[in-house]
């Protein structure tokens, strides 16, 4: 056992290429198959330690699994398991992590999860306790887990920083999300952020994203470090941290401006890959860069072009979606792109038609409302889909009744040319201090209507992490909407609906007659193009 473990601890540090090597010559060395013979015999006369340890060093240096040298090992182990004590234990789950499942290898962990719900209220060890959990992984039942999360919980005052990295990714392999873990967890992180490894800070964010674990202030101190030190990281390392934010929907503002700025710099690491994730990663963000965003986007607009003879349909799809939503409309690719619609290069598999539909009926919406040569136009032509609204439309429908007091002073379910759709429609006079009845306005379009209000109630989801910033389908939605001659008011219906009845009144009212610019259009890069 111990020869073994100590050509496991040696092994493991070397490179990948190294291993390949070294491997060879172990297993071909005849004092090792004389080591594994000697095993073989004595299996079942070893200690507890001894037989977990040396099945967990020969399945990490690679022995086949299939061999009768470690079907014989696990099957001992089966034999034994009652007299593992906790720390055997632990070793035996994690070298059962890293086996394939097979017949043996199935009951031990059956057998090993019965023994863990006997034992879990001994386990003091919090090491121990995220191996456990490694191993049990996602398909343990929900009554382990929460045994799991109350054994970690009892020794949370306990937990040190690199405990705190583990148990973020222990929960991920259980696929259990527990607030008060997770909480404590990130608390130590924040208080450690200057000795997180990078590739460690990327896997905290997978694991959150994995979890649907949101924390704005551990996402926020993230970011603050990886912007505090950008000049120590690969252009590269911060697109992937990035993309990560990107996945939860949290925007890291300045971090976004600082590698808008790198990229304005030296744009020649943009290959193919990294143009279409910064292209996706800004779009989905909805962010403009407050300096330089016409060199910016100009700058993506030549790195897409230099691309165009590499890249798919799909891609080229995506690039110019992707631009269209910030308002940029890249001509060459566009005609590109039209010339392969045109020759119907752009229909998929049926996995991929719905999306790229949406995405192309939304490029042509660009092409026409984000044109410079469009008009606002004099009226728009609208249809009121239904006199019913959702349930979650219901206190918002109610609230406008009682302010206003009349059905008929708001439209509701409004359909819109371009496929757009309001949930609720007002008109006011000029003055904007008058709700216009919509019977009359209907009757006499033109006359004393002066301004149209569309309110949008929208899931959390289409916003920014913790903020009131739109990401970018919804914020594409409100630009062409404005152009459409609307003003738009964007609510979190979440929000809304936590108000008390008189609140959530009183909240429209100052929406409506709000003298506040901000309600209003916001600034894109493509106002000054």
């Amino acid at each position: 056992t111990n020869s073994l473990t100590m050509a496991w601890r040696l092994y493991k540090n070397l490179s990948e290429e190294q291993q390949r090597y070294e491997k060879q010559l172990i297993f071909e060395h005849p004092a090792f198959v004389k080591l594994c013979q000697q095993l073989l015999r004595d299996a079942r006369r070893m200690t507890r330690g001894d037989l977990v340890f040396s099945l967990h060093a020969l399945v990490n240096l690679g022995v086949p699994q299939n061999t009768l040298l470690l079907q014989t090992l696990v099957r001992v182990c089966q034999e034994k398991l009652n007299q593992l004590d906790n720390r055997c234990i632990s070793v035996l789950a994690t070298t059962l992590a890293g086996m394939d499942k097979d017949k043996n290898v199935s009951a031990l962990q059956a057998g090993l999860q019965l023994l863990v719900e006997q034992r879990i209220s001994s386990i003091r060890d919090i090491f121990i306790l995220q191996n456990l959990m490694k191993c049990l992984g996602k398909d343990a039942p929900v009554f382990l887990k929460k045994k799991l999360e109350m054994a970690v919980l009892r020794e949370i005052d306990g937990l040190t920083f690199p405990n705190a990295l583990r148990m973020f990714l222990a929960l991920a392999a259980m696929n259990y999300c527990s607030l008060p873990i997770l909480n404590s967890c990130s608390k130590k992180i924040q208080e450690n952020i200057h000795d997180v490894p990078f590739r460690q800070l990327i896997l905290i964010l997978e694991v959150c994203h994995t979890l649907q674990y949101r924390n704005v202030k551990l996402f926020s101190a993230l970011a603050d470090y990886v912007n505090s030190t950008a000049y120590l990281w690969d252009k590269r390392q911060i697109i992937l941290f990035l993309s990560a934010c990107e996945a939860l929907g949290f925007q890291p503002t300045e971090l976004l401006d600082i590698f808008a700025e790198k990229v304005t710099e030296d744009p020649d690491f943009l290959n193919l890959k990294n143009l279409l994730t910064v292209l996706r990663v800004y779009s989905r963000l909805n962010h403009v860069p407050r300096v330089q965003k016409h060199l910016f986007f100009e700058i993506l607009h030549r790195c897409l072009n230099k691309c165009l003879p590499q890249i798919s349909s799909t891609e080229l799809l995506k690039a110019v979606y992707s631009l269209g939503i910030l308002g940029y409309l890249p001509q060459h690719a566009l005609d590109e792109l039209l010339k392969k619609d045109s020759k119907d290069e752009l229909i998929l598999p049926d996995d991929l038609k719905e999306q790229n539909t949406m995405m192309l009926r939304c490029v042509k919406t660009c092409m026409e409302l984000d044109s410079p040569s469009f008009t606002k136009p004099a009226f728009v032509l609208t249809e009121n889909m239904s006199s019913l609204v959702s349930l979650n439309l219901k206190k918002a429908q109610e609230a406008l009744i009682e302010l206003l007091g009349d059905e008929n002073m708001f439209l509701q379910n409004v359909r819109l040319p371009y496929r757009y759709h309001i949930d609720f429609e007002i008109r006011m006079d000029s003055d904007r201090k008058k709700v216009l009845p919509i019977t009359a306005t209907d009757d006499h379009p033109d006359s004393r209507v002066q301004r149209w209000l569309a309110f949008l109630f929208a899931p959390v989801s289409a916003f920014c992490l913790g903020t009131t910033h739109p990401q970018g389908k919804l914020a594409m939605k409100k630009r062409h909407l404005n152009k459409l001659g609307y003003h738009v008011i964007l609510i979190q219906n979440k929000k809304f609906q936590e108000m008390k009845n008189e609140d959530a009144v009183e909240f429209l009212k100052r929406k409506i007659y709000s003298e506040d610019p901000s309600s209003f259009p916001e600034a894109t890069v493509q106002d000054n193009n």
